[in-house]
């Protein structure tokens, strides 16, 4: 076999080879990318502002109104927006329902992980702790580019949590699920950043704790 030959043999083999790495490739990102689970766009008439498992930080025996509020976990601004919002929980919640829903940037890469984190907590009642801690600390784990679930994982143990539970929840594809569905609604909402409040159906533009004030006693007097 002269060496011409033996040189095109090679190619040959290389480009075959290389065929086949190229079509297994495809083979493999067209399966991962079928199983690959992806929040369903919601369809018309099925966005709603509050669903039957938003969380509820108030419950009033007489509601004069509804306050819903997209947050992320990470967000700065609803950090500093949050001693705000709890004082007017204290004062306006025996009349309005304060709600909370899940909206994490895509820009802070541990909001979805606190999301999850706070989710699971919720599922064994403390919610509202698990998210006062986060906020609380916010400034030791925030714009962190590596994965921080492990801190909120012992902030969960200092909570009294059944760890193995916890681990469960967070783990579960119903709690991510439960996560895209807060985001979906409030992108077909018009939420684009945080924190975005909505008082009875209406989307607020707010410039000042006086406004604020002002809209949650209008509503609250109704």
């Amino acid at each position: 076999m002269s060496a011409v030959t033996t040189a095109r043999n090679v190619r040959i083999a290389i480009w075959t080879i290389l065929a086949f790495l190229l079509a297994a490739g495809v083979i493999w990102y067209a399966v991962v990318s079928t199983n690959k689970p992806t929040p369903a766009a919601p369809q018309a008439g099925d966005v709603q502002l509050m669903r039957e498992n938003s969380h509820r930080v108030t419950n009033p025996v007489t509601e004069k109104a509804q306050l819903v509020e997209f947050l992320d976990f990470e967000c700065e601004s609803c950090r500093s927006a949050e001693p705000l919002v709890q004082k007017l929980k204290q004062e306006y919640g025996d009349r309005i329902t304060f709600i909370h829903r899940y909206f994490p940037l895509p820009g802070h890469a541990n909001s979805g992980t606190a999301a999850l984190a706070v989710e699971a907590a919720a599922q064994q009642g403390k919610y509202e702790q698990m998210a006062a801690k986060l906020f609380e600390t916010q400034p030791q784990w925030g714009e962190k580019q590596d994965s921080q679930a492990t801190l909120f994982r012992t902030y969960a143990e200092e909570l009294g949590l059944d760890m193995s539970q916890y681990d469960t929840e967070v783990a579960a594809e119903e709690t991510k699920e439960r996560i895209r569905q807060d985001i979906a609604d409030g992108k077909a909402l018009g939420v684009t950043g945080t924190p975005t409040f909505f008082l009875d159906g209406e989307k607020l533009i707010l410039d000042s704790e006086a406004q604020f004030r002002q809209l949650l006693d209008n509503a609250s007097q109704k």
